[in-house]
């Protein structure tokens, strides 16, 4: 059995899962896209690391920056992670705010082609110094099915869905109808995902953020704007991260990057809730004061629970 922990950022998921695994003997597996990254330990809100001492912790801060991690490579690595804990007879409780890695463990991956470096290099050529919507503009021209998917001002996946059309000539919607086996089969899993009150929510975030600039965040940006990266790696676009990058520039000021990484935060929250409702269909909507005993009974009911004492 494993337990899944979703749910909008700053919610608490983080914290339940700590106590989870204290309590029941378990590994906390990373679901968060940002969070796999060394870079980010701050602005990702990884847990510290004496919460990672206190448990098991896998899939965190184990990519490097520079690189384009997918869903597919996610996969590869939680299968590792929940194979370990299957060995080792401990409770596998994975803990993200990344809708789309739990749809994939859960649902099946869409099998995707192998996009030439080639093609790559001529599609971010081409891409360079234009704005999202001319870039969802280009694409509505050749793959309109998937444009309608894409929000204008998500300019890394439209380019993933122009890399994919240049380099097979079919949309990427007709791949993502394609579904590989599920990592995790029907009755193997709970799912849970945390509905905090929306209003409570909003100041959380603004508080958090608030925190994360009184502890080294600026200097875990400049860090990376030195790296000279792609600004189209996910790592570059990591809520916060652009934003800091233009104070540094002199082109917002302090205020002005704050206010916006706020504002960009409390917007992904409301879009991880859409995204929870419409696609994640088995997972039950809980306040996180009620998650921790739901998640606990479930455990003990596939006998996790002994496992503590």
């Amino acid at each position: 059995m494993a337990l899944l922990i979703a749910g909008p950022t700053a919610s608490g998921k983080s914290a339940i899962a700590l106590a989870l695994a204290r309590r029941l003997d378990g590994v906390v597996i990373n679901a968060d896209s940002m969070q796999v990254y060394r870079d980010l330990r701050v602005l990702s809100a990884r847990p510290s690391p004496g919460d990672e001492a206190l448990a098991p912790h896998r899939l965190y801060g184990h990519v490097d920056g520079a690189v384009n991690y997918s869903v597919g490579q996610w996969l590869a690595d939680a299968r590792a992670a929940l194979d370990a804990a299957r060995a080792s007879g401990q409770l596998a409780i994975v803990v993200g705010g990344t809708g789309l890695y739990f749809k994939a463990l859960t649902r099946g991956l869409s099998p995707m082609p192998a996009v030439p470096e080639a093609v790559r290099e001529t599609v971010r050529r081409a891409a360079e110094g234009v704005a999202a919507p001319e870039l969802h503009a280009r694409l509505r021209a050749v793959d309109p099915l998937m444009a309608a998917r894409l929000r204008p001002s998500d300019p890394q996946r439209i380019l993933r869905a122009l890399e994919v059309f240049a380099a097979s000539g079919r949309s990427l919607a007709s791949f993502q109808a394609e579904r590989s086996t599920p990592l995790l089969a029907p009755g193997t899993w709970r799912g849970l995902f945390l509905t905090p009150d929306r209003t409570a929510l909003r100041e959380i975030i603004n508080q958090r953020f608030e925190a994360m600039m009184q502890d080294h965040a600026t200097d875990e940006v400049a860090a990376l704007k030195a790296r000279g990266l792609d600004p189209l790696l996910p790592v570059m676009r990591a809520h916060g991260v652009p934003h800091l990058i233009a104070w540094l520039d002199g082109r917002l000021s302090r205020e002005e990057a704050v206010t916006r990484a706020k504002d960009d935060t409390r917007a992904y929250a409301r879009r991880q809730h859409t995204f929870a409702r419409h696609q994640l269909p088995d997972f039950a909507p809980m306040t996180p004061q009620a998650a921790l005993q739901a998640a606990t009974t479930a455990a003990d009911a596939a006998g996790f629970a002994a496992a503590s004492a």
